[in-house]
């Protein structure tokens, strides 16, 4: 049988991906959180337990089962078996797995920033599959917003950059707004 993934940052926004068979999941006990590490001048998105929270996201099936080319996309993270975490509509369920930064690879401190032009890419996928809620549950369900905000909308860095609308800005620039995010 297949196996699958579950996304919950960049591959919740399909334009990212062409990833087969994605559909619309949430992995249970755990929460996104900014990470730092030293691998890169710039925050990793990741999740890490906690029993009483539940993120949206995308399944995905790990085209020809090969785990190694997904591993080589999500370099940096480790890749977790999700066992019956994950809610999903595939019968029968496939072997599961997501990606999270092991904490021996995390580093406290430091001016890494989070690039706008990723988070952007985030958002813009939330909005298409949850609606206005699920990109307000996206920034809910995420700690880490201590870290400063790159704004780099200008020259974008991160590699799968995508064209917003002005309203799809405003929705990301409101949401920082309302939890004090600092961009610079």
């Amino acid at each position: 049988m297949t196996p699958y993934f579950f996304g919950y940052g960049s591959l919740v926004n399909r334009n990212t991906h062409t990833y087969p068979d994605a559909r619309l999941a949430q992995l249970q006990g755990w929460r996104r959180v900014w990470v730092r590490t030293a691998l890169r001048d710039m925050v990793f998105l990741s999740v890490e337990p906690d029993p009483g929270t539940t993120i949206d996201g995308l399944v995905a099936a790990v085209p020809g089962a090969d785990w190694e080319a997904l591993d080589t996309r999500e370099t940096g993270y480790d890749r977790i078996s999700s066992g019956g975490a994950v809610l999903h509509d595939i019968l029968p369920s496939p072997d599961m797995a997501h990606y999270s930064i092991a904490p021996k690879n995390q580093q406290q401190g430091g001016d890494n920033a989070i690039l706008l032009s990723y988070l952007d890419v985030v958002v813009q996928g939330f909005l298409r599959e949850y609606g206005t809620e699920g990109v307000t549950r996206f920034f809910d369900t995420t700690r880490g917003w201590d870290a400063p905000v790159l704004n780099d909308r200008a020259a974008p860095q991160y590699p799968r950059h995508q064209s917003l609308t002005a309203p799809e800005k405003a929705l990301v620039d409101d949401n920082l707004n309302r939890l004090a995010a600092q961009v610079k």
